[in-house]
């Protein structure tokens, strides 16, 4: 973060008039690529207040600006009035919109010799050593970002397999385009990409790829990056389990501990496809404020991001918090729109709950009250953001993990938000214990029950 920049949102971290908050607060700004709780937030934002945010594309651009710190570039945080160490916040998705007309992504290589341990946080100049440099752009292709120091290609990515993307006026479709529409739109790539003006990231669409011709996509766009800023300083695209083992024992300032990782990371970036607009994703509050953060926007992904990234855009984000006080949870819990559940997971019909009753009355029994939740696992691979995933509902409900693996086994599912390690352990839950952690007005909200 610039020092003009920490200025700025000191001046907007002043109470409100009427000391409880503002009820709309706009972010434009972004950090410098780490989430750091000892940094000033703005707002606050009151307990059932908006934020409304325009945010930068995610990955590709950050990833070739080794000025950024993160792999990402997010928003700044807002502070929620009221909001403590142990608290939740609630946030509404009440609207995403792609403003991008254009983008590229695809899969990556790493760059020998340009980054100090990770490529994503600690980018570094090949010729004169500069950690962090400023870059310049010449021209475009892959070899376009310079360092501004010496002029050597500094980009810490380039990529094996990537395509450039064009959208309709309405952004519900996109087609992948040959080489001289791809460099065409690379020499005019901030506008293409609606670069928000105060992003500084290099535009992927520079480096004009174009091996996927043709293709077309469906756009339904959801954020890769939505939460709450760790109790630690963290690179953003380093917040989760997966991402974030890259920092244990790194060579560069922010490399952490294992146990460190555990505690203090709130798993903010999560590539999960059903954090959409209608969605409700519930927060852990680690540090005071919350801190509330957004980026890394999507047109469209499918369960796994399995080539690493997909179509990074901007756009505009609405969002409505609310307060959970005491909720104590140590990742999210997302409350998905009713399609994105799975099958077995979604709330029963009323001629399925009859016959269910039949049954039950049969056998001398009673129909359990439910609802369907998704708590969120991260961690180095698969099976331990399973193992994560199922700790937390547990924690959660106050049931025993073996009756968790069983309700998401016949009532839900364990869905891949991104390949590293990123899952949704989703199932039906009692009402009642929904109801007692003070989760039963999302849950009437979103899918009519209680």
């Amino acid at each position: 973060m610039t020092l003009d920049l920490q200025k700025d949102a000191k001046l907007r971290e002043q109470p409100s008039s009427n000391g409880s908050g503002h009820e709309t607060v706009f972010v434009d700004q972004f950090i410098d690529g780490v989430l750091d709780p000892n940094k000033p937030m703005l707002g606050p934002v009151r307990d059932g207040g908006h934020i409304v945010a325009n945010t930068a594309p995610g990955c590709w651009g950050p990833m070739i600006t080794p000025e950024i710190r993160g792999g990402h570039e997010v928003t700044v945080p807002v502070a929620v009035a009221g909001a403590e160490v142990g608290d939740a916040i609630a946030i509404r998705i009440k609207n995403i919109t792609v403003t991008s007309l254009a983008t590229a992504s695809g899969n990556d290589v790493f760059m020998d010799g340009r980054f100090l341990g990770d490529p994503y946080v600690a980018g570094k100049c090949p010729e004169c050593g500069t950690l962090y440099p400023k870059t310049v752009v010449k021209g475009i292709g892959q070899t376009a970002v310079r360092c501004a120091n010496c002029g050597a290609d500094a980009a810490p990515f380039n990529f094996t397999n990537g395509y450039t993307i064009a959208f309709d006026d309405n952004r519900q479709v996109g087609v992948t385009l040959p080489q001289n529409p791809a460099e065409t739109i690379a020499h005019e790539a901030k506008k293409y990409a609606a670069l928000p003006e105060n992003s500084i990231q290099n535009p992927i669409l520079t480096f004009a790829p174009h091996d996927l011709v043709g293709l077309v996509a469906r756009l339904r766009p959801f954020l890769g990056q939505i939460g709450t800023t760790p109790s630690h300083p963290i690179p953003d695209s380093h917040n989760a389990g997966d991402f974030g083992s890259f920092l244990i024992g790194a060579p560069h300032e922010y490399a952490v501990t294992a146990e460190q990782l555990e505690k203090h990371r709130t798993d903010g970036h999560m590539d999960i496809d059903a954090v959409r607009a209608g969605s409700i994703l519930i927060c852990p509050v680690k540090t005071r404020g919350g801190g509330v953060y957004v980026g890394d926007m999507h047109a469209m992904q499918g369960d796994g991001e399995i080539a690493g990234h997909t179509c990074d855009v901007s756009g505009t984000v609405t969002l409505q918090v609310h307060l959970l006080k005491g909720l104590n949870i140590d990742g999210p819990l997302l409350f998905p729109v009713l399609e994105d559940l799975p099958f077995t997971a979604r709330p029963l019909t009323e001629a399925e709950r009859a016959q269910a009753q039949a049954i039950a009355e049969q056998w001398g029994t009673q129909v359990e009250e439910s609802a369907p939740v998704s708590v969120v696992g991260t961690g180095p691979d698969l099976n331990s953001a399973t193992d994560n995933g199922l700790a937390r509902a547990a924690a959660l409900l106050e049931m025993s993990i073996p009756e968790v693996k069983n309700r998401a086994t016949i009532t839900g599912g364990i869905e891949i938000g991104r390949h590293p390690g990123v899952v949704q352990v989703t199932f039906r839950a009692p009402l009642d214990r929904l109801e007692k952690r003070g989760l039963l007005p999302f849950v009437r909200d979103q899918y009519g029950i209680g």
